[in-house]
């Protein structure tokens, strides 16, 4: 036993370096986190992980001044376009500097004068406007009464061939009371008949409901009017309804006074 010990002994005296290789092994199979203690083992050193709990290097201050200082941001943009803007009229001469005075001028004249002009357009519809609501405000009523003048006018017609003795003297009166009425119409509120027979088809003032073709006629032709057309002011508020005679070029000309004694001997 005492051999044995002397032997350790000897050997560790004979060996000194063999104790600091040991201790140097040691200090090497010691984990990193021993010898930083300040260092956290996911490598974000304690005083990151304060002011970033999520332990993400990239969030990190330094991180964030340099994206404050990203000469992409826009308020840098703003600023920067700005100041080149103020460098390059800085840089312009007088010269420059008038003409481009002038442009904006010109410009600004342009647009005023298109605005007077709209305004100008948008007064004169609105008083038209306004006058053709004063003078067609009693359209609807005498629409109305236009109903009654063609009342009295074919009474006036399907009586005309009996007026004889006493009863002619009521046909005149009824005759006179209807011519009073149409004046008092045409006068006072600008209601007013015209005539279109024998004159060329106009459908601006004339609504056909019967045609006839005949050779007797160059153009559409009004040939008899069934129910007079009315005026209110300068515009039509009841065109007449009216038989058209049509020109046919397949009808001789010579027999076109009499289309239907023509039509009769030809079918003969």
């Amino acid at each position: 036993m005492s051999k044995h010990n002397h032997q350790s002994g000897a050997s560790g005296k004979n060996n000194p370096a063999s104790g600091e290789e040991l201790t140097n092994q040691a200090e090497k199979e010691q984990p990193q986190s021993d010898k930083n203690p300040g260092q956290n083992p996911g490598g974000n050193f304690a005083g990151s992980a304060a002011g970033n709990p999520a332990g993400n290097p990239a969030d990190g201050p330094a991180d964030k001044q340099a994206a404050d200082n990203n000469p992409d941001s826009a308020g840098q943009t703003g600023d920067k376009q700005a100041a080149d803007k103020q460098a390059a009229e800085k840089e312009k001469t007088p010269a420059g500097k008038i003409a481009d005075l002038e442009a904006k001028l010109a410009e600004v004249n342009d647009l005023y004068l298109r605005k007077a002009a709209d305004f100008e357009n948008f007064r004169k519809r609105m008083n038209k406007e306004k006058q053709d609501a004063i003078e067609y405000a009693n359209q609807s009523l005498l629409l109305d009464m236009i109903g009654i003048m063609d009342d009295f006018e074919r009474a006036l017609k399907s009586a005309e061939s009996i007026a004889t003795g006493e009863f002619k003297a009521f046909y005149e009166g009824i005759s006179m009371i209807e011519k009073r009425l149409s004046t008092q119409l045409e006068n006072k509120w600008g209601l007013k008949r015209y005539n279109c027979a024998s004159e060329p088809f106009d459908p601006n003032l004339h609504e056909a409901i019967q045609m006839e073709k005949t050779a007797a006629v160059d153009e559409p032709t009004v040939a008899e009017e069934y129910y007079k057309g009315y005026m209110l002011k300068d515009r039509v508020v009841r065109p007449a309804k009216v038989k058209v005679l049509m020109p046919d070029k397949n009808i001789p000309k010579e027999t076109g006074g009499n289309d239907e004694t023509s039509r009769q001997g030809n079918a003969g």
